[in-house]
C-alpha cells in the first residue's frame, strides 16, 4: 500500500514511510492511494474477534507482506491486551462504545499503542534515532507518553496549553521522564499545532532531527482508531438495525478512522459530528462553507480545536463532495450549559457517569434519534470521567473514582519546559533537549 499527499496526489510514499514521516514535504496530509473495499462477509467474520484480531486483518491489508505473519501478530496483541466493550444504555437502541480500558483512560491509547509498537519494530533497522512530536489538547499527550514511554530508539516532546488540560491529564504528559518531554505552551492547542506543523517544514531542523508524529496528523493514527468502529459493529450487529455513530470531535481524527472504516465497506448508515463551541464542522455541513477560527475553551478542553487538521482528510474520504459528504454525516454542537445537562440527564436516567465528552457525544446521538428511530445508535466514550474528576463530581454531585493506574500519578512531581507560543522557542528548546 502507497499513500499520496492531499496536495499533491503524485507525491507517494510507503506505509513504512508515512509512518515515520507523518506529514508530506508540501504541508499535504498522508491518505492511501486506494481505500481497500471488503464485502460484509468479510466484516461479519472478524468483527467477532477482539480488538488485536481486527487490527490484524485490517493491519494485513494496509502493510500487505511487509510484516511477516508471525510479527504482526506479536504486534497487535502487544498493542491492544484491552478491548473496546459497549455499553447499553437503551436494548437494542443505544450504546456507548466505551474507548477508556487502555493505560491512559482515553480512546487515543488505541492509536498511540499502536504507533509505538509499529515504529519501535522498523526502528529496529535505523541507525538514528527517532524525534516524535505531539501537540496535545488533552487525551493525546497522555496515551502517546504512555504508549512510547521507554521505547528504544525514540524520544518524544508533547506540546500543550498552559491551563487547558485538567490535572490528571497534565500528570499523565508531564511526570513519566526518561525519553518523554513536555513542553508546556503559553496559548492554546492551535498553537501548539502550527509549531509542530512548522517543525516538519524546518530545513534546518529536520537535517539534525529525525522527526515524526504520533498526532493525528499522522495517517497511522487514524489507521487504528478504524478498528473500535468495526468492534462495535460485531457487538451490535446481532439486532440487524443500520449503525449510527456519534463521535465527539475536535481534531477530527476519530470521525475521520470511522468513515475510513465505512469507505473499506463497514455497514454505517449516519456519522454524527458532535462539537462543543468549537463548531466549524458543524457549520459547514450547515453553510458549506469551511470558515476556521479561533478555538475558545470550554469544560471539553480536548475539543478546543478552532481549526481542524483533518478536516481535509475527511473531505478526501468523500472525493471532496459536498453532498455527498452532507448525506452520510451530521453535525450538532452545544454549549457549555448544554454540556452540564447531559451530564446530568444522563446520570439520573441511566446511572451512567459521563465525561463531558463523552455527554457531547450521547447528547449528539439523542438529537439525531429524534428523527430516525430505525436505527442503533452508538456514541463514543472517549474519555474516563476520573480525568476530569472535579469538574465532573461538582456537576453531578457524586464522587468519581480513579482507577490505580491513573490515581498513582498524582502524587509525581511535574516537569515541563515551559515556553511561548513561538516556533523559534520551541526549536531552540528541542535542540537543547537532543543535544
Amino acid at each position: 500500500m502507497r499513500f499520496y499527499s492531499t496536495n499533491n496526489p503524485d507525491l507517494t510514499v510507503s506505509a513504512e514511510e508515512a509512518l515515520f514521516q507523518s506529514m508530506p514535504v508540501d504541508k499535504g496530509l498522508y491518505m492511501p492511494i486506494t481505500i481497500p473495499y471488503r464485502d460484509a462477509s468479510f466484516f461479519n467474520r472478524i468483527a467477532d474477534g477482539s480488538l488485536a484480531d481486527v487490527a490484524y486483518e485490517i493491519s494485513r491489508v494496509y502493510f500487505g507482506d511487509t510484516i511477516p505473519d508471525e510479527a504482526l501478530v506479536g504486534l497487535v496483541q502487544s498493542a491492544f491486551p484491552f478491548d473496546t466493550p459497549v455499553h447499553e444504555l437503551d436494548k437494542a437502541k443505544k450504546y456507548v462504545l466505551e474507548l477508556f480500558h487502555g493505560p491512559s483512560l482515553a480512546f487515543k491509547d488505541v492509536g498511540a499503542r499502536y504507533m509505538a509498537a509499529f515504529m519501535s519494530y522498523f526502528s529496529q533497522k535505523l541507525d538514528r534515532e527517532i524525534n516524535i512530536l505531539v501537540a496535545t489538547s488533552g487525551d493525546t499527550g497522555g496515551a502517546v507518553a504512555m504508549g512510547f514511554h521507554n521505547v528504544e530508539g525514540v524520544r518524544v516532546s508533547i506540546l500543550y496549553p498552559k491551563n487547558r488540560v485538567s490535572d490528571l491529564q497534565e500528570k499523565q504528559l508531564t511526570t513519566l521522564g526518561g525519553n518523554i518531554q513536555a513542553f508546556e505552551v503559553d496559548g492554546s492547542f492551535d498553537d501548539c499545532q502550527a509549531i509542530v506543523k512548522t517543525a516538519f517544514l524546518d530545513s534546518e531542523l529536520n537535517k539534525i532531527v529525525s522527526l515524526s508524529s504520533a498526532n493525528s496528523i499522522n495517517i497511522f493514527r487514524l489507521i487504528p482508531q478504524s478498528f473500535y468502529y468495526i468492534r462495535a459493529y460485531g457487538q451490535l450487529k446481532q439486532f440487524g438495525s443500520p449503525l449510527v455513530f456519534s463521535t465527539p470531535s475536535g481534531n477530527f481524527g476519530n470521525l475521520s478512522a470511522g468513515v475510513l472504516a465505512q469507505r473499506m465497506g463497514l455497514p454505517v448508515r449516519k456519522f454524527i459530528a458532535a462539537t462543543n463551541l468549537n463548531n466549524v464542522v458543524p457549520n459547514f455541513l450547515y453553510s458549506g462553507i469551511y470558515e476556521p477560527k479561533e478555538s475558545v475553551s470550554t469544560i471539553s478542553n480536548a475539543m478546543d480545536v478552532g481549526n481542524p487538521s483533518n478536516f481535509v482528510r475527511l473531505c478526501h474520504l468523500y472525493g471532496n463532495d459536498l453532498d455527498t459528504i452532507k448525506q452520510n454525516i451530521e453535525g450538532y454542537f452545544f454549549t457549555d450549559e448544554e454540556t452540564e445537562e447531559a451530564m446530568q440527564r444522563i446520570y439520573q436516567q441511566y446511572n451512567y457517569v459521563a465525561c463531558p465528552h463523552t455527554a457531547i457525544g450521547i447528547r449528539g446521538l439523542d438529537n439525531y434519534l429524534d428523527k430516525d428511530t430505525q436505527v442503533c445508535g452508538v456514541a463514543l466514550a472517549t474519555a474516563h470521567p476520573s480525568k476530569f474528576k472535579p469538574l465532573v463530581e461538582s456537576i453531578l454531585g457524586q464522587p468519581v473514582d480513579v482507577p490505580e493506574r491513573l490515581a498513582h500519578l498524582a502524587n509525581r512531581t511535574k516537569q515541563v519546559i515551559a515556553i511561548p507560543a513561538d516556533f523559534q522557542a520551541f526549536k531552540e528548546s528541542l535542540l537543547q533537549t537532543v543535544s
